[in-house]
Order: structure tokens, then sequence, then C-alpha cells
């Protein structure tokens, strides 16, 4: 008899940026619903004592050294899981970078950084893993924005990169829906994460810390529990998109 409490038990999760904030979160709140959880990212010291946290909770762990902007990592990052873990049911595209600024003035390589990470990266680990999810039951959760629905002025190339993935969460959820793979797309507001820490261009550094001190914001848990909600709904129930903002921000 399943158990309620650990509604993934026996399932595989792999999740890209894990090493800090809402994909550290999301790693933690899958295993603790009974998944077996692939963490990757960059930082291989995060990764470790993350894994190390997660063990000694009785989960599962495999940690991938994963830029997901290098194409062939991301396909030995999802052949490592299926082979070491026995599967992979569930794929949770987070990592991503919010290097907000003007496009006036603007560093051209703030807006390759956003693109290679947000949008190719998100679809080269999809590509990577999209062909074996077919009739698996759970699917693909991609992290987007708010952004990726409101723009806002000093943010535009960050929105392009977050519209960017919803068009393509919508495309890729048509064409796979029908074949039992659930495509959900998250677009948290403002979170309590370090992502504003590496905005480059001080004036909107200054801004980002500026609207987030006005309201409280949401915390990596507050969006890990939806994406456990996704993926753990039964076969027949595909929860496709899910806008989470602190109650306090307006847009």
């Amino acid at each position: 008899m399943s158990d309620p409490a650990r509604p993934l038990q026996g399932k595989v999760a792999l999740v890209t940026g894990a090493s800090s904030g809402i994909g550290e979160a999301t790693a933690e709140a899958l295993a603790a619903a009974g998944a077996a959880v692939a963490i990757g990212a960059r930082r291989r010291d995060r990764l470790d004592a993350l894994a190390d946290r997660l063990r000694s909770d009785g989960a599962t762990v495999l940690q991938l050294d994963l830029d997901v902007t290098d194409e062939q990592a991301c396909v030995d990052a999802v052949a490592r899981t299926r082979a070491e873990l026995g599967g992979l049911d569930v794929l949770v595209n987070n990592a991503g970078v919010m290097l907000l600024g003007t496009i006036v003035g603007a560093d051209p390589e703030d807006w390759r950084r956003m693109l290679s990470t947000n949008v190719l990266g998100l679809m080269y680990m999809t590509h990577a893993a999209i062909e074996g999810m077919v009739e698996q039951g759970c699917g693909v959760v991609n992290v987007s924005s708010v952004a990726g629905r409101v723009a806002r002025k000093g943010a535009g190339v960050y929105n392009a990169s977050k519209w960017a993935v919803n068009a393509f969460s919508e495309s890729l959820r048509q064409e796979v829906t029908g074949r039992g793979v659930r495509i959900g797309l998250v677009e948290p507001g403002a979170v309590a994460t370090e992502l504003t820490d590496h905005i480059t261009q001080p004036e909107a550094k200054a801004a980002s810390k500026q609207m987030a001190s006005q309201m409280t914001p949401l915390q990596s848990e507050d969006i890990a529990r939806a994406v456990v909600y996704m993926v753990s709904q039964p076969r027949h129930v595909a929860v496709n998109e899910m806008l989470v903002r602190p109650t306090d921000q307006e847009r």
C-alpha cells in the first residue's frame, strides 16, 4: 500500500541548479516525498553538503558535476542518472541566472550567460531526457518566473529568457502530452535567494534589493512544495502552470 506522505516512493528525480536556493529546497522536498534524487550543479562543495544531509535522512542521492550550458554534460547527467538510479521520472529544470539591467549600456556577456543557462541549458537537459520519459507518468517541471509573463523596464533580456522558457514549455506540452509525459511550468515571483547577488549593474542590483525589501518574499521551500504538488498528482492529472507570488507583490 502506498504511503500518502511519500507519494514519490520508487521514483527518480533529477534537479539542476541544486547547490542553492530553489534547486536545493526542491531536491530536499522530492527526497522527503520518497524520490531518489540526482542533484546537479557546478559547485561541488555545496552538492556534497546537500548530499550528506539527504543521505542522513535516508535518501538515495547521486551527485552530478553539471554545467547545463555544456550540451554533452547534460547528456551525460541524464545517462548517469538512468544508469545509477535505475531510471528518470522527474526532471526539474531549475538552473538559471538573473542578471537584471538596462538594455542601454548593458554588457552583452550578461545576455549570453542568461540565454545560455536559462534557455539553452534548459533545452539541452530536456532534449537529453525527454525520449526516455514517454509513458513514465511524471515528466518535466521548468522553473520560469513571473518575468515570463510581465515585462519590466530594467529586466528586458531576463524577461526574454523566461518568455522563451514559457513558450518552449507549452509547445513541448502539446507535443508529448498524448504520449503520457506531463510538462509543468512554475513561475515564482520574488523569492529570497542569492540570485540578486550576481547582478553586475550596480543600479539594477540596488533596485532589485529595494523592491524585495518592500514585501515579504517567498522562500525557496514555497516553490519546492509547488513542484512536489505538480509531480505527485495522479497520472491522469497534469498541472501545467503555476504562478506563485508573495501575497504583497503587485506585479
